[in-house]
């Protein structure tokens, strides 16, 4: 029996999944997304204007956005501008979606704009999802790469802690103290020193 896709509303989903906003002013167009992507088990949420995408971009983080071009008001080159223009959604890849119909010139404009990829419908199902599943790996990645980095810079800033607090102490320590105190300075500098390389590696 195949598995209902996880559609969300904006205020159910999380950082910790890795989300998929899909744009579309026809509720068709929509049903026929989750359909297609409800497979790979993440987050779907819906949006049915550019104004609607643009707050679930700020409300949360989405691992890809999939646009359709022609929506009444703001539009998806209107969109994908204004998701290009903010620090916090810049970084989001965007998939434009359109007719088979469109000008020529739309493919241009859509990677012009900053979309990482195109497609026209109706599209293959396979490839719609393949090139979901890249940039899902993607998010994943960059978030394991954050967490890393988090960890770091919490031990970095810990042994700084410890190295000021040893500097203290050995300002009032008898000499004896200084030189035990000096060693255990200089295994935590060379710690610190190992830590440092093996980040710029």
């Amino acid at each position: 029996m195949r598995q209902a896709p996880i559609t969300m509303s904006i205020e159910e989903t999380t950082d910790d999944r890795a989300s998929i906003l899909l744009v579309d002013d026809m509720e068709d167009n929509l049903i026929a997304l989750e359909a297609v992507l409800g497979s790979l088990n993440e987050p779907l949420v819906r949006a049915r204007s550019g104004e609607e995408a643009m707050k679930a971009l700020l409300r949360q983080r989405f691992a890809v956005v999939l646009l359709d071009i022609r929506m009444p008001g703001m539009d998806g080159f209107e969109t994908a501008a204004n998701i290009k223009r903010l620090d916090q959604t810049k970084d989001v890849p965007i998939i434009f979606l359109t007719g088979t119909d469109a000008d020529a010139g739309y493919a241009f404009r859509g990677y012009a704009t900053g979309a990482a990829d195109y497609l026209t419908k109706p599209f293959d199902p396979w490839v719609l999802r393949a090139k979901v599943t890249v940039f899902l790996d993607l998010h994943r990645k960059n978030q394991q790469l954050e967490r890393m980095l988090a960890r770091e810079q919490e031990q970095f800033d810990a042994l700084a802690c410890r190295l000021k607090e040893i500097e203290t102490h050995m300002a009032a320590s008898s000499l004896q103290d200084v030189l035990e105190l000096r060693h255990h300075v200089q295994q935590m500098q060379q710690l610190l020193l190992k830590m440092r390389r093996a980040r710029n590696v």
